[in-house]
């Protein structure tokens, strides 16, 4: 893959791109299925990604007809790559037999490791004979909704499929690698004015928070409204609080220390929620929730805002529901796309149907929804969350850093790019559109690390 490096950064055309050979091999970070028990009777906070994840030379698969062989310059660490690396809350090979199971192609992806990774930027090298938008030499950006168009439903809405998948996550070859397989409904133009890195971070978090609250498949959010935000500097958070700011509406945010409530302050969200610093406890115990904590929590945001809020962009769970429910608006939304804190919810059911709120469940995005985000962030309408950077070879090291929620925004790991700053084609562009804005929470967390 070298060569395909060399020849990408010294600005090849397609036609030298396509000439090169493809290679037998190539690095990649995966987890084995021979090491599926090997966290066995240990507590999920005690499990190390760093020794499950492993870096090295995987044979390179077939091409599908529907397919791109994309040299992956930069790649990111999601929650979805944690759980496949403590094989919580199962291990994902169980994934990976069904798919076999569905055809001759799926078949390929059945294999003994598991190539994780759902976000990507890089470069087109090849195309399988059914590819007809994109060529070799196209800088692109993969989004991770993995889907045939065979199931009628998918015509609807992709996400409603029967055999949707997350790339990385429920198929094999994802982007945590210097080479991926990637089905051509899955590519969108790179952004021009970012870096490989900074382009890498974004398409699984920002399309998801894009559903959650802009698309009509969810919140459909509206001007005006009063959107509160669990996690407003986080992978998600970060971007669903610049939707809301971007759409005319007051955002809520939410966070655990000073500092993230002062990088939101940076970003135009005013009313910020210090949970931490508020001492808001929503259990009294494990098996009893605090209704005295949700009516205080809902007095904080009508002290913040003066009313309650129109859409609750919920995604910790167990922890939060019966906040949330409590808390939002008459005729409000809480839209949720996630239980990171736990899936067995429970919150009080009055406050539900007494005051007709809706619970609207969400999960990521279909190809017109990711599609019209990635859009957004190349206009820099919507810039980048990348707080760290880490080599592959540092990839379970990553992994950590997000399994104990060590970081804010999202962390990139370079492939195949060299260095950082590296893939920015449009120099012009990024400087009308400010490296304070594209750089934020990259600027934000060097100033906490030299505090």
């Amino acid at each position: 893959m070298q060569d395909y490096a060399d020849a990408i950064a010294n600005g090849a055309s397609g036609e030298e791109i396509v000439a090169l050979p493809l290679p037998e091999s190539f690095r990649a970070a995966y987890v084995r299925r021979e090491d599926v028990g090997m966290f066995e009777g240990m507590d999920s906070a005690d499990k190390d990604p760093r020794e499950s994840l492993h870096i090295g030379e995987v044979a390179t698969p077939e091409l599908a007809p529907d397919e791109v062989y994309m040299a992956v310059m930069a790649s990111s660490i999601n929650f979805n790559t944690v759980w496949t690396s403590i094989f919580e809350p199962l291990p994902t090979f169980g994934f990976l037999d069904r798919l076999g199971r569905e055809s001759s192609w799926g078949k390929r992806h059945d294999l003994d490791y598991h190539i994780v990774g759902s976000d990507a930027s890089g470069v087109i090298i090849k195309t399988g004979s059914a590819v007809r938008n994109w060529k070799p030499g196209d800088h692109v950006v993969a989004h991770c909704n993995y889907v045939d168009d065979q199931d009628p439903a998918a015509h609807n809405d992709s996400m409603k499929a029967a055999n949707q998948r997350i790339w990385g996550f429920e198929t094999n070859f994802g982007g945590l690698a210097d080479l991926s397989i990637v089905k051509a409904n899955q590519l969108m133009p790179k952004p021009s004015h970012l870096s490989w890195e900074e382009a890498a971070v974004n398409a699984l978090c920002a399309s998801t928070s894009y559903r959650m609250l802009v698309s009509n498949n969810a919140a459909r959010m509206k001007q005006g409204d009063i959107v509160l935000i669990w996690g407003a500097t986080g992978g998600l958070g970060g971007y669903a609080t610049q939707l809301v700011l971007n759409g005319g509406g007051t955002p809520i945010g939410v966070v655990s220390s000073q500092d993230k409530a002062e990088l939101l302050n940076e970003m135009g969200c005013h009313a910020v929620i210090d949970r931490k610093a508020e001492d808001f406890r929503f259990w009294s115990d494990a098996t009893t929730q605090d209704e005295t904590e949700w009516r205080r929590f809902g007095k904080r945001i009508r002290d913040l805002v003066g009313e309650d809020p129109d859409i609750i962009f919920e995604h910790p769970g167990r922890q939060t529901m019966g906040a949330s429910v409590f808390a939002a608006k008459r005729g409000g939304v809480i839209v949720t796309c996630a239980a990171t804190s736990g899936y067995m919810i429970e919150y009080d059911n009055r406050h539900l149907w007494m005051k007709l709120k809706q619970i609207v469940s969400s999960h990521f995005a279909n190809y017109a929804e990711a599609y019209a985000m990635n859009r957004l962030i190349d206009r820099g309408q919507i810039h980048p969350i990348l707080s760290g950077v880490f080599s592959l070879e540092e990839t379970g090291e990553a992994a950590l850093q997000v399994h104990k929620n060590l970081h804010e925004g999202k962390l990139g790991v370079l492939c195949l790019a060299p260095e950082e700053g590296m893939g920015i084609t449009d120099p012009e562009k990024r400087e009308r559109i400010g490296e304070e804005n594209i750089s934020r929470f990259r600027n934000h967390q060097r100033k906490l690390e030299t505090a």
